[in-house]
Order: C-alpha cells, then structure tokens, then sequence
C-alpha cells in the first residue's frame, strides 16, 4: 500500500505522537522506509509508524483583519 507513495511528498506521522514533513519517500524495504528530506536520508523503521499522509489538497488560510 505504502509503494504507491513512492516519489510523493509525504508527511510521516510517529507512534509517539511526532510527525516529520517536508521529504520525499524513496523506498520502501521490509522492515524501513526511505525518506529524503533536503537536509538528510532517513531510514525509518516501519514499527515506529503510526501512519503515511499525503496532501492533496493545499491548505487555505483564512485572511485575518478588517480590509477587504
């Protein structure tokens, strides 16, 4: 399931209730997942994940003020 993930930018979501964004997901093995940030390779153990989330939608922020 998580193989469709591949090449997408992904956020990962952790058992512990931190979540890393931001990277690219690049393989997926047996026991980890390979996630490329733009600072570092992370290979992830698979029993640390709570869950994969893909956007795929952009966010829209409410404007905040009085000006139109």
């Amino acid at each position: 399931m998580v193989e469709a993930l591949l090449g997408k930018e992904v956020a990962i979501h952790f058992l512990d209730g931190t979540s890393v964004r931001g990277g690219v997901l690049k393989g997926v093995g047996g026991q980890y997942l390979k996630y490329l940030t733009e600072y570092q390779e992370m290979y992830i153990p698979i029993t640390s994940i709570q869950a994969v989330t893909l956007d795929i939608k952009e966010h829209v922020h409410p404007r905040i003020g009085f000006a139109q």
